[in-house]
């Protein structure tokens, strides 16, 4: 089965076939479960054991209920669990490197054949007394829960949980303790079998973005960019991904309001003509991996065969402020480091950088560092303050402002967003990246 589905959903080719729309193969919904089922569990048996020996923690206590599920939890639930199912406990134990973590949860149902269950209400009609219980046996030193200060993603544990959780511990509550690591570590390291796959669910955006920025789709003076979100909405419905943000596409254009900050000023749902640079943002993911990505696109005037040149050097410039940040990658340096390098190596080019990088993964805005924010080049305390781990992916996020001759030197915004993976010693695109502006028309081949 692992060979199918990582099969269907590699094809031959990179990213700049995408330009001819050569969609890859989409697992059935019965085989993603399968597949996704797998991923899940390549984590629990591979990133835990790791995350937790590094902070070193021999217990970790996640509290999630229904319809209201620490982000960690989520992600560990089996593909056909929309939700928990009333209160569940889970709790890791590590035993040694011989005897390995034991996985087991307290609540009436097993978590798929990911965690057994280990409480009966029958015999023990207080669930707080069995989680009470099942700690003390195995006497932990340090007992880890998901409470943190700057990261969302490592605060899962609610408040009334934690009071009870507290209580059901009686003299070990003394042992809990918090570790953003722990949480955002988890998260957001890629196991093999999650880039074995990563490139197909890429793919699907390299694919779908470009069809969208076509004559297929758009007929300039007559289509809106709402008509373009639309269509891309309902192209990830068909294909069953998980639009985890609405798409937007933008419009830039000769003569129009200044960019303020960034941005003209343009009337909403504008229709789209000759001349215009459009920005695409869209996000997408299948097997619970996601991704998000901006393209841009120029729309020909007639007569025209290409870009002016003018937007095309925007687009390099786009291009090297990716290059200078991508090279200013090291092993556990924190995201504030990585966009001060970055801006000083894209600034000593004479680009005018402007970057804002999150990682990716379980999550759009994934577990990690900020590197930069689009409206604020600065460090930033406490999620800048968060180190670049091996194993990690990242949306590479960012924009050049550059001035255009063609536009009356006009200074134009060139975002472009694209993910790639950092392996601690080496970064590399997970399907390409856009070089070159898509044309409206296409050229003739």
């Amino acid at each position: 089965m692992k060979a199918i589905i990582t099969a269907a959903l590699l094809l031959a080719g990179t990213a700049a076939a995408a330009q001819d729309y050569q969609l890859p193969g989409v697992p059935s919904l019965r085989d993603r479960v399968v597949a996704h089922d797998r991923l899940i569990k390549a984590r629990l048996d591979q990133v835990v054991p790791r995350i937790m020996r590094e902070v070193g923690v021999d217990m970790w206590v996640l509290v999630a209920s229904e319809y209201n599920e620490d982000p960690v939890v989520k992600t560990m639930l089996p593909a056909t669990w929309a939700s928990a199912r009333r209160r569940m406990v889970i709790i890791f134990h590590d035993r040694g490197p011989e005897k390995g973590v034991e996985r087991l949860v307290v609540a009436r149902y097993p978590v798929g054949d990911l965690f057994p269950a280990a409480w009966d209400p029958e015999k023990q009609p207080d669930q707080w007394a069995r989680v009470g219980q099942l700690i003390a046996e195995r006497a932990p030193k340090r007992i880890a829960v998901n409470v943190s200060k700057d990261f969302a993603l490592a605060n899962g544990l609610a408040a009334g949980e934690q009071q009870q959780l507290m209580a059901a511990l009686g003299p070990l509550a003394s042992k809990v303790e918090s570790h953003d690591r722990l949480a955002l570590g988890y998260l957001e390291t890629r196991t093999p079998e999650d880039m074995a796959v990563y490139q197909g669910i890429m793919r699907v955006a390299h694919a779908l973005i470009p069809e969208g920025l076509s004559e297929k789709v758009i007929t300039p003076g007559v289509t809106t960019t709402q008509d373009v979100v639309w269509w891309y909405r309902e192209r990830l419905a068909d294909l069953r991904q998980d639009a985890w943000c609405q798409p937007s596409v933008d419009v830039q254009r000769a003569g129009g309001p200044g960019i303020v900050p960034g941005r003209q000023t343009l009337p909403e749902n504008p229709v789209i003509m000759p001349g215009d640079l459009l920005h695409v943002d869209f996000c997408a993911g299948m097997l619970g991996l996601k991704t998000d990505t901006q393209m841009l696109a120029y729309v020909l005037k007639p007569g025209e065969t290409d870009a002016p040149a003018g937007l095309k050097a925007g687009m390099a410039a786009a291009n090297k402020v990716q290059d200078a940040l991508v090279s200013s990658y090291a092993d556990r340096i924190t995201g504030n480091d990585a966009l001060v390098t970055a801006r000083a190596k894209a600034v000593a080019q004479g680009l005018k950088p402007i970057i804002y990088t999150h990682s990716i993964g379980l999550h759009g805005h994934g577990a990690g560092p900020w590197i930069g924010a689009w409206d604020n080049q600065n460090p930033t305390p406490g999620r800048g303050e968060y180190r670049l781990y091996p194993d990690t992916a990242w949306s590479i996020e960012l924009a050049a402002v550059a001035k255009v001759p063609e536009w009356g030197g006009a200074e134009v915004r060139f975002p472009l967003e694209v993910d790639g993976f950092w392996d601690g010693a080496r970064f590399r695109w997970i399907d390409g990246r856009q070089t070159e502006l898509l044309l409206i028309p296409r050229k003739a081949k």
